[in-house]
């Protein structure tokens, strides 16, 4: 599904990622692990596209998506990737339905469409009944799975999340983990999820670990 190949990035004289060799088959829920300063999220921005790697390849169905630009790449993303952040990043004057339904407007689907399909995300994820209210009225979890709905809206092939239950309590966290292996099932996708939480990493099917950034593992 997505592969690098010497994968590098410097901010400035520092150099964050060395030349990672990855590769994420379809379907596959891989967690990325390490210190703090290892590089995890630097790794899952530049897989997601949102950043721009000093040198390597990144490859999505063995299509070399290194070269998009501007627009195109814009397009790429919002049509193939879902992200989910520890912090929602919901906008506070939007309903949840309002929040769900931004990627479908920036893809210039109908209103009618983007409605419907948010409100069959949402019901999915058990906040039927949450539609119409805002962040503020919703709990941690409840929030986090509005971002969630958001990330599912395109139908993309890949989730990338990043320490996605790391400002939930255990339970909401443990429903989240759970949730993203039934979301596995159910739509067919594959998940990068970088997180600090051993609980999900050992249920992951597979772990990796990086040290001062290169793959320790």
């Amino acid at each position: 599904m997505i592969s690098c190949k010497n994968l590098q990035k410097n901010y400035n004289q520092l150099a964050v990622l060395k030349g990672i060799d990855l590769e994420i088959q379809a379907k596959e829920i891989v967690c990325i692990t390490g210190e703090s300063g290892a590089g995890k999220s630097t790794l899952l921005h530049l897989l997601g596209t949102l950043d721009a790697p000093t040198a390597g390849e990144i490859f999505f169905e063995r299509n070399d998506i290194s070269s998009l630009k501007g627009n195109q790449l814009a397009d790429f993303r919002n049509k193939n990737i879902g992200f989910v952040f520890q912090f929602h990043q919901l906008i506070p004057e939007f309903s949840a339905i309002e929040n769900v339904i931004v990627p479908m407007l920036i893809a210039n689907k109908s209103m009618r469409e983007a409605k419907t399909e948010a409100i069959r995300i949402l019901t999915y994820l058990g906040l039927g009944e949450r539609l119409e209210h805002k962040p503020s009225q919703l709990s941690g979890g409840e929030q986090q799975r509005v971002a969630i709905a958001r990330a599912l809206i395109m139908n993309p092939k890949v989730i990338l999340a990043d320490e996605p239950s790391g400002n939930l309590d255990s339970k909401n966290a443990k429903f989240i983990h759970e949730l993203f292996f039934k979301m596995r099932d159910d739509f067919n996708l594959t998940f990068i999820i970088v997180t600090h939480n051993p609980e999900l990493a050992h249920m992951a099917d597979r772990q990796i670990v990086l040290k001062d950034g290169q793959l320790a593992n």
